[in-house]
């Protein structure tokens, strides 16, 4: 056992996981594995195509190819310790290893949070003002925006952390979950835990709950603007904006669950938890591309491109 400043004597936490049966778990390894690997490679190249095609090199496509940038780190974060979790008979993580993934997993979703309310405010003056877009839209202007969803994603995360850090674990150490996160390890803490999960509710559960509405009313308004004009590209602008409810509302929603009630677990929880940090990143690749002629052309002129170069 090790004792710390903060009268921590619990080595490692213990994963309860998704289930105990060793025929289920090797069902869910080869699905998840699936699953991650499809997260991957989707994300990985719209970021890439973002990054390379000329026709992706507006303020919308860099926000979006930085939110696949992102969708690829976050599923890196929880999913390979799932996966070895359903290989082994007993799914651990060190203390400090459980500070990291807590950190990571604040930071990176912080980060999407914040993107998704530059990503609104984008739309909105691609909208509102769409001769002066690319004006105000600039590449300085986009590169400020996505730094500061970066330095909100940190602090968000380092309030996270200073508020485990400083609670004793000394008894307990099995985590219901396959990851680790505030709520499940606040409540294997070795004291009241009232005042604390009251910051985290504030500080996660609140602000998220706030930022969702205000998303909600935005593109609402934005929407509304649309089916009332009669802009030539308006049924594409509608199909954007209806993507970007879309994702905000399967990456809201399940964080609003998770952190509006810290106090107490629900039978609901760990399938929440699944579709927040697994299966939400997958999705996202298909809801953007699959009816974005953009990114059809692009892929396209790449795999165009991959054919020149085979053929001799």
């Amino acid at each position: 056992m090790m004792e710390g400043e903060n009268d921590t004597t619990v080595r490692e936490f213990v994963f309860l996981g998704l289930t105990s049966k060793p025929e289920v778990k090797v069902l869910l390894f080869a699905f998840f594995l699936a699953v991650y690997g499809t997260t991957m490679l989707g994300n990985l190249l719209i970021a890439s195509l973002v990054a390379y095609a000329p026709i992706l090199h507006t303020p919308m496509y860099f926000l979006l190819g930085n939110l696949s940038f992102l969708d690829f780190c976050y599923s890196s974060i929880t999913a390979p310790k799932m996966l070895v979790g359903f290989l082994s008979k007993t799914n651990t993580i060190s203390y400090m290893g459980c500070i990291c993934q807590i950190f990571f997993f604040h930071f990176i979703g912080g980060i999407k949070i914040f993107l998704l309310v530059i990503m609104a405010y984008d739309r909105y003056i691609a909208i509102f003002c769409p001769l002066r877009y690319m004006v105000i839209m600039n590449g300085a202007v986009c590169g400020a925006l996505v730094c500061a969803s970066w330095t909100g994603g940190f602090v968000h995360s380092i309030i996270q952390v200073a508020i485990i850090t400083q609670l004793p674990f000394c008894g307990p150490n099995k985590l219901d979950n396959f990851y680790c996160d505030v709520p499940q390890v606040v409540k294997l803490a070795c004291t009241n835990t009232f005042v604390v999960e009251l910051l985290m509710v504030s500080n996660s559960g609140l602000v998220t709950l706030m930022c969702f509405v205000v998303l909600l009313v935005s593109y609402s308004i934005l929407l509304a603007k649309l089916r009332a004009g009669s802009a030539p590209n308006r049924s594409k602008a509608i199909s954007t904006c209806a993507s970007h409810v879309t994702v905000v509302t399967l990456i809201f929603g399940p964080c609003i669950y998770i952190y509006i009630h810290p106090f107490h677990s629900f039978p609901m929880d760990k399938a929440i938890s699944v579709l927040y940090t697994v299966i939400t990143p997958i999705l996202n690749p298909f809801i953007y591309t699959l009816r974005n002629k953009d990114f059809k052309v692009a892929l396209e002129k790449l795999k165009g491109k991959k054919q020149k170069k085979l053929t001799p």
